[in-house]
């Protein structure tokens, strides 16, 4: 998947997701949790599959800066381009926008005694992170991705 969209998604356009429903994504990838343990480490299947949380600053990636796009490490759908990737002192990647719409799932996260917006592959359900509104401009918006959720591609 390599399209693009013009249109910039800001906090208050995630609000109103939530609200009204994720739009349809491209495509379904539905595997039982028998066939995700197949094709993913115990690290990933812990994270994309049980909702998991790699340690801030436990990956490699969050120096990368090299052009590319970034893929669900579950499905391989196309997510975030590094073009709006930056360093937000978190200890996981960050992302100020999605490639395109439709590719995330925004879903309301009150676990843990907080209020946050999760973010999941909208694909295979994988749970990639959640997105805040502390991000640079001009979306405002701070996609904050476990590593192991995602691969770089070239």
């Amino acid at each position: 998947m390599t399209q693009n969209t013009t249109a910039l998604l800001t906090w208050n356009g995630i609000i109103e997701i939530i609200r009204n429903g994720n739009p349809l994504p491209p495509r379904r990838d539905e595997r039982s949790p028998a066939e995700w343990r197949e094709v993913l480490t115990p690290e990933q299947f812990y994270v994309t599959r049980q909702k998991g949380t790699e340690h801030a600053f436990s990956s490699a990636m969050c120096a990368v800066f090299e052009p590319g796009r970034y893929a669900c490490a579950c499905c391989g759908t196309e997510l975030f381009d590094a073009q709006t990737k930056f360093d937000s002192g978190s200890g996981w990647p960050s992302f100020t926008q999605a490639i395109a719409p439709g590719l995330v799932n925004y879903i309301l996260d009150t676990t843990h005694g907080m209020q946050r917006v999760e973010t999941t592959c909208a694909v295979c359900d994988a749970h990639l992170g959640h997105v805040f509104p502390d991000g640079p401009a001009p979306s405002g918006l701070r996609y904050c991705i476990n590593a192991l959720a995602l691969k770089k591609l070239t």
